[in-house]
Parts: structure tokens; sequence; C-alpha cells
């Protein structure tokens, strides 16, 4: 009997973290030298400090950029799915109805679920309904912002990655923008 109430209560905490974990993954990329981005519409969220973040009531989604190194083919040192700091990620989201746009810089942010990520709360440019184009800008870190050891500088022309953009279409934020963490 005392078995079947701790598998009931296991299979609870299971499905109840599993809807709190909800998140639309956007895209997966890959770029040398073995960084990975995941791109996501995550739940609204209450975020700190209060000032530079969009209120959780007056956000329709949360979006995320979970950027670490692979579990394979990283340069010597690395830790494999270690957080890559001093990233610039922007983002653009389209109304492919409309046209209406929204652009967000997405800031570090620390959580108990994803960890180390880069993320914003925003309100889509529409309906929740509509579909959307999103394109995410990654920026590499300034000059004074990451200094390279020579061993780097050599092996990677001093940089840690190009400007990259990535686009999706049709992105359905429904089922996300109506989901709640309570």
């Amino acid at each position: 009997m005392i078995s079947k109430v701790i598998a009931s209560l296991i299979c609870l905490i299971i499905i109840g973290t599993q809807l709190n974990a909800l998140e639309l993954v956007i895209g997966e990329e890959r770029v040398e030298p073995g960084i990975i981005f995941i791109f996501e519409g995550a739940i609204k969220d209450q975020v700190f400090p209060e000032s530079l973040h969009l209120a959780e009531n007056n956000t329709h989604v949360h979006i995320e950029a979970r950027v670490n190194w692979d579990t394979r083919n990283i340069p010597k040192g690395s830790v494999e799915g270690g957080f890559i700091p001093y990233l610039h990620i922007t983002g653009k989201v389209i109304n492919e109805r409309t046209g209406l746009s929204s652009f967000i810089d997405l800031l570090p942010h620390l959580n108990l679920i994803d960890n180390f990520h880069y993320a914003r709360n925003m309100t889509l440019p529409g309906k929740i309904t509509d579909r959307y184009t999103v394109i995410f800008t990654i920026l590499p870190p300034q000059r004074l912002e990451l200094s390279y050891h020579k061993d780097w500088a050599k092996q990677y022309e001093k940089k840690l990655l190009d400007e990259t953009i990535f686009t999706y279409k049709n992105v359905d934020f429904e089922e996300i923008a109506n989901a709640s963490r309570n």
C-alpha cells in the first residue's frame, strides 16, 4: 500500500513539473565552435528586478535563448553543456497577419529550471492566435567584455563566434500564451 502511495505521489510530481515546464521550442541550432542555441517561448513569469522587466500580468510570453557548449566536438577546456556568457541576443517578433513587430533584448537570467539563459517577457504585437515570424540576432562579446588568451586567439581568430541571425516563420504562441505557472 505504501509503495502505491509513493508511486502516485511521484506521478503527481512528474506531471506537475511537466505542466510548469511547458515550453514552445521555436528552434535549435549549432554554431561552431560547438555552441548550441535553443530558442523557446516559455510561460510568462515574474522576473526581478521588476524595474527592468515587463510585469507578468502584462506579458504574453517569456522568450528564451538557452546557449550552451555542446556535449561533443567543443574547444579544449570547455565545460560540456556549460553556459556561454557575454553574448548580445535580440529578438524581433513580427505578426504575419498585420506586419506589426516588437523588438526585445534578451538579458541574462537565472532560474531553477534552465539555470543560466537569456530571456525577456514580452507582449506579442497582435492576437495570441496570430502566427509570427521570430528573428534572433546573436552578436559576439564586444572588445572590452571578453579577453582571449594566445591559444584561443590562434585557434579561433580572436573571437567566440560571428554575428549570426536565425529566422523562424509560422510560430504559434497560442498554447504557451494561454498557459500559467500557477
